[in-house]
């Protein structure tokens, strides 16, 4: 699924490039990906750790190569955004690229990746939802007897075909370079908030805070900094 998901990433960029050229060549596009691809794999290793496995550091420090045993499951979406956005920043200033217009171009991909993620998540039959009665409720064997709702395909849906949609409509329309980043934190946190109360909490961590469960507010930290972004251009944009 990550491999469809950067193929897809290489193609739309590309597509973008034809209509909007900014100097992304394909050499250039597929350097970007590479570098793309190992922040999002070390991001996502260690916001596992650090937001999911905080209570366990001792263990990772005692044994250090779990830190990069990506084998033994445990990927975390927001420590993946985080280390996409790093080797993103890194790669455009080693190639003197605007980052924040590059930013826009890789962002509306982003959903593809996802949608595709999630549908891996349902075929593993893992992150799965709540305990429910409704009539399309699923029994998934690493979930018990009980049927829940097969979230997985609920954020396949909404962070992947109606993300990508709504950024790819926008993406058309002229923002301040930088709008579409602030667009895509805000709309997918806002998305991920909701869906987290279809999908059962991690076991080892449960609620954080009253109902609410880590990835909830790790995405509503998201929503506000996209909000954040949004207004600082907006205001900059009105300015000038």
């Amino acid at each position: 699924m990550y491999g469809l998901g950067f193929l897809a990433f290489y193609f739309l960029i590309r597509r973008q490039e034809k209509t909007r050229p900014m100097g992304l060549s394909p050499s250039l596009v597929q350097s970007l990906m590479f570098y793309l691809v190992l922040g999002l794999v070390a991001g996502a290793r260690l916001g596992y750790i650090l937001f999911y496995q905080y209570m366990n550091l001792a263990d990772f420090v005692h044994h250090p190569i779990e830190i990069v045993a990506v084998w033994h499951g445990g990927m975390s979406f927001h420590g993946g955004l985080i280390g996409t956005a790093v080797a993103g920043w890194w790669f455009c200033r080693r190639n003197g690229l605007p980052f924040r217009a590059v930013g826009d171009r890789v962002i509306v991909t982003a959903p593809i990746g996802l949608g595709l993620g999630r549908i891996g998540n349902f075929i593993n039959g893992e992150l799965f939802g709540r305990v429910t009665d409704v009539p399309w409720a699923m029994v998934f064997p690493l979930g018990g007897p009980l049927p829940r709702h097969p979230s997985q395909l609920y954020e396949a849906f909404m962070e992947g075909a109606v993300l990508f949609t709504l950024l790819w409509l926008l993406n058309k329309r002229s923002f301040p370079d930088g709008m579409m980043i602030g667009f895509f934190l805000i709309f997918y946190g806002i998305i991920r908030f909701l869906l987290e109360f279809f999908r059962e909490p991690d076991v080892h961590l449960g609620f954080i805070l009253g109902p609410l469960s880590m990835g909830q507010l790790l995405s509503a930290a998201m929503a506000a900094a996209g909000l954040v972004v949004a207004l600082l251009l907006r205001s900059k944009w009105s300015f000038t």
